[in-house]
Parts: C-alpha cells; structure tokens; sequence
C-alpha cells in the first residue's frame, strides 16, 4: 500500500495551477447517458473517481475514450449500447456519485437498476430524496437485494417537486432526468454550487431547456432528444482553498493560479477574516506569509457559503490562531474523523456532536497518521508541510480520489515530500 512520506518546514514558494473540478466533473460524465451523440469533457482531471465513474458507465453502454486524459486533460464519452440499464455493486460500491446515473438512465431507457451506493464513511447521505423526486416524475421503485429498481413504462412526465432539504446529488439527478421528460418540470430549493450551473450550462449547449430562477428555483422544459456537444470543466474550487490554505501556513508566497474567483469568494472572504494575506488578480491568487491568525466562529454551508469540503483543511489554519474557534459542521454528521488525527499531531481540537472547538497549539509534529476521506486525508498534508520532522500518511488512495498529482504539485513549490510503496 502506499504512503506518502513529508518532512515539514519548508516555505512554499511558486506557482500551481488548478485542476478540473471532480465535483462538476462526475454528473457531466453521468449525462452522457441522455444522448446518442458524443460529449467531450476538457479540463478533467485524472483522478481515481473519474476512473471509477468511468467504468460504471462502461457497464452501462457507454464508451469512455481517456486516451487523451493524461496529455490533455480530455476524455469523450458515447452512449454506444443502449441495451445495459444495471450498474452493479462491485463498481458502485467504490463511490457514492455513482447514483448520478439513476436519474438519465430513467428518462432515458425507462427502466433501470441500481445498486445502493458506497463511498467514504462521512455521513449517510441518504438517497430517499432522488427516489422521492423521480416518482413525482413518474418512476416506479422497488428495492431488492441492495439493488433500486425502477422503471417509468410511459416515460417521464414533468412535475413540481419541491425538495425537503438542500441536495447536491439529488439536485442533479432530477435535473438531467427533467430534461427528457414530458412537459414541464420545476424544482424548489435546489442547491445552487458552481458544479450544479455546470452541469446546467453543459446540458443547454446539448439542446436542454432550462432556466435558472431566484430562491433555489428551477424550471426545466422536457425535450425529446438532446445532442452532443464538447464542455469545459469548470476549476476545482475546494482543491484551490486548500492551496491558498497551503501557502498562508508555510509562511511562503504562492500564486494559485486557472481559478474562477467568482466561485472561492466566499471562501477568501473567510480567510481574510482570520487573517490570510491574499491578493486577488483576473483569475489567480497570490498568497503571502500571514503572520497573524485570527479566531472565528464558522458554520459550514450549502453554497454560497463556507464549503463542508474545505471544514478539515480550515481546522489546521485556526489551530494557528491565538484564540479557539469553533466550527459547526451542519452538512454530513460523521466528518470529524480527521480530528483524532490532527490531535496526535499536536492539534487541541476537541468535538461536541457537529461542533468542534479548535483550541491553540503548540505547532505540529510529525507522525505517523491515517486518511479516513478526502478530505480529511489534506487536512493531514497541511498539517505535515508545517509539522516539526517527518510525516508518514497513510491509506492515500483517498487523496488520489480528488487531488491530481498532489505531490508534483507541492513539491514543484519547495515541499519535501514523496510516495513511497
């Protein structure tokens, strides 16, 4: 197995430039399955989830062609065998986007069957909310065997669903199913995240009909068929807060760079607030030593505010500050995982149900320490770059999950640090 080994001190000084969004990313590839025609995706990064999505789509028909997704960042997806409609465990079990894939295969081939997702372990993310909505949409559900079955022998017929809470994923599935069905559809309290107008925008420059409103509204206009089209995916937004997080801890000067600012502003707002020295220009990013942290009391949000991705990362900046601060985790309730870890490295952190107190510490050690998520796993990294001595981390496949060539990137930048088997 592989670990990544960092020995902690050294000042980032340079430049890294930002990935494709795997956010945004996973539901594009997804909507593959509503058309015939090829869609290309540029700007993707080469991650293990983007693999894994791709082999799930393979099982269901569609070629997925990554033979320019290291040269070039581009893959091309083509609905090729219309006659697969069942995404098995093996491969869906690895990732819980893989749901994305109920919602097209409905409007698209009526029928389909899935198996309950999987993924990391921080929260349940229950998918009651994608059912409840596709059978406002007409869809038919059983669940047998770990397995959702559906179908809609009529095709989908358009409807007003008014979602009971704020959803990404289900957000998502709804609108690329809304897209084929008949008549109109209109969605309330829908989330709003840049992947989301992603997805929205790719889906209009396919032949989708859809109009973004004020208050978490939607209103979608079914078609009969949508083409293909070529998209660029839009920057990943929490891999560039956890470099500008990055470059403000290790007292360095870091340009980050290939970012929309309209996207991370509510994120650079906050880390102004604490007292990150940050320089915005067109789209980079200059971030210099910050030599005083400020404490803070900070909610996690659906967008626009404070990303529960960037919850973790956000922790090793506050434990810099001199005052604590307390984070209230209100999206997933199992994502402190991290916390333990943090804390054996020399974080005074203590948790309390969904909040969490970031005390002031000492500085940070080098240990040995283990990646639970994602995100959890670059909340270890951060903390390494600054810790005293070396830093074994362990069970990276999590990072290779949603940060492309991490370490190129660091150490490209001055940060001592290596994979090792």
């Amino acid at each position: 197995m592989q670990k990544i080994v960092i020995v902690g001190g050294e000042p980032l000084q340079g430049t890294i430039s930002i990935s494709g969004s795997k956010n945004a990313a996973l539901p594009l590839m997804a909507a593959s399955i509503l058309t015939d025609e090829s869609i290309a995706l540029k700007n993707t990064p080469n991650l293990a989830d983007i693999h894994t999505m791709g082999s799930v789509l393979d099982s269901l028909g569609v070629n997925f062609d990554k033979a320019d997704l290291v040269s070039k960042n581009e893959i091309k997806l083509t609905y090729a065998d219309s006659s697969k409609a069942l995404a098995e465990y093996d491969l869906v079990r690895k990732m819980r986007a893989s749901i994305l894939v109920l919602g097209p295969l409905l409007a698209r081939k009526r029928e389909a069957t899935v198996s309950l997702p999987g993924g990391c372990a921080i929260g349940a993310r229950p998918i009651n909310i994608h059912v409840d909505a596709l059978t406002q949409l007409g869809g038919e559900f059983n669940l047998e065997k770990g397995y959702i079955k559906c179908e809609a022998k009529s095709g989908l017929r358009g409807a007003k669903i008014n979602l009971p809470m704020i959803s990404v994923g289900a957000t998502e599935n709804i609108i690329m199913a809304a897209t084929l069905a008949k008549g109109e559809t209109e969605i309330n309290n829908i989330a709003t995240e840049p992947e989301i107008m992603d997805l929205i925008d790719c889906l209009k420059s396919m032949g989708a009909i859809i109009e973004v409103q004020d208050n978490r509204r939607v209103l979608i206009q079914g078609v009969d068929k949508l083409h293909g089209t070529t998209h660029t995916v839009i920057p990943d937004r929490i891999e560039a807060g956890t470099y500008i997080i990055a470059g403000a801890i290790t007292k360095g000067e870091l340009e980050v760079t290939n970012l929309n600012l309209e996207h991370i502003d509510n994120m650079i707002s906050v880390f102004k607030n604490i007292g990150v020295n940050i320089l915005k220009e067109n789209n980079t990013v200059r971030v210099k030593e910050s030599s005083l942290i400020n404490n803070i009391d900070l909610d996690t949000k659906e967008f626009p505010g404070f990303p529960t991705d960037m919850q973790a990362q956000i922790m090793v900046l506050l434990s810099l500050a001199g005052k604590p601060s307390t984070v209230r985790e209100n999206i997933f309730e199992n994502r402190f995982m991290h916390v333990p870890e943090l804390n054996r490295m020399g974080a005074n952190i203590d948790t309390d149900g969904s909040k969490a107190t970031i005390n002031p510490c000492n500085g940070f050690s080098g240990a040995q320490v283990m990646a639970t998520d994602l995100r959890a796993s670059v909340s270890l990294v951060l903390a390494s770059l600054i810790a005293t001595g070396e830093t074994t981390i362990n069970r990276v496949y999590h990072l290779d999950r949603g940060y492309e060539r991490l370490e190129d990137k660091l150490a490209s930048c001055g940060a001592n640090i290596q994979r090792i088997q």
